[in-house]
């Protein structure tokens, strides 16, 4: 099964993706996996793509695709894979079709996690993080036995900077323009497949095993 699994920030995407990858047995791609083991097993892409990196650019489209074709032809995605930050853009998405078709392959589904924005906003901004030991908590879904202190070392925990309200509002906005076009993309294709990501994980899970379970031969 050839998955891509989209969602903004404190959707729960990591660990719907725990559960896939261990139910089904097929590897949890990420771009900056991609990225890091291009680089550390030292191919021509891998050695391009770091050249951008240290200088702080995007790397381009053609290499990324590059990296990811690679990343696709290795023995561990003969059963499938989950794509999770790949594509972002048209461009991408495009191009991914191209290279899966190269392969006889194609999308099966597009699993997008839906959660409303205010809810997102509350999960991310609740977290708190311990500034010691680094052990996080969230106000209402993990919180310290005492409110305020960390669990571990009894160290005041702290709001981060990106976990602030305006910022984590911002950052949401920047991927809901972002995403929304890909969204739409894939809806098109007839291979996105919405799930309410605003309910217990292991129900969202459910429904996502459901869906998946069809394609299991």
């Amino acid at each position: 099964m050839n998955l891509i699994l989209m969602g903004l920030p404190g959707a729960g995407k990591g660990t719907q993706a725990e559960k896939i990858v261990e139910k089904y047995n097929i590897p949890h791609i990420s771009t900056g996996d991609m990225f890091r083991l291009a680089i550390k097993e030292g191919t021509a892409l891998g050695q391009e793509a770091k050249s951008f990196m240290d200088k702080g650019e995007l790397v381009p489209d053609e290499v990324t695709i590059g990296i990811v074709r690679e990343r696709l032809s290795k023995p561990d995605c003969q059963e499938g894979f989950l794509l999770d930050g790949f594509p972002r853009t048209i461009a991408q998405a495009d191009a991914l079709e191209n290279l899966l078709a190269d392969m006889n392959e194609s999308v099966d589904y597009v699993l997008h996690i839906d959660v409303p924005k205010d809810k997102l906003v509350e999960r991310l901004t609740g977290r708190r993080v311990c500034p010691t030991c680094g052990a996080t908590y969230h106000v209402i879904f993990n919180p310290p036995k005492e409110e305020g202190k960390c669990d571990h070392d009894g160290a005041e925990l702290i709001q981060r900077e990106d976990d602030q309200p305006e910022t984590v509002k911002k950052r949401l906005e920047v991927n809901v323009e972002q995403s929304q076009p890909l969204l739409d993309f894939y809806q098109e294709k007839g291979y996105l497949v919405t799930f309410d990501g605003d309910r217990d994980i292991n129900l969202v899970f459910e429904d996502i095993d459901k869906k998946l379970g069809g394609l299991v031969k």
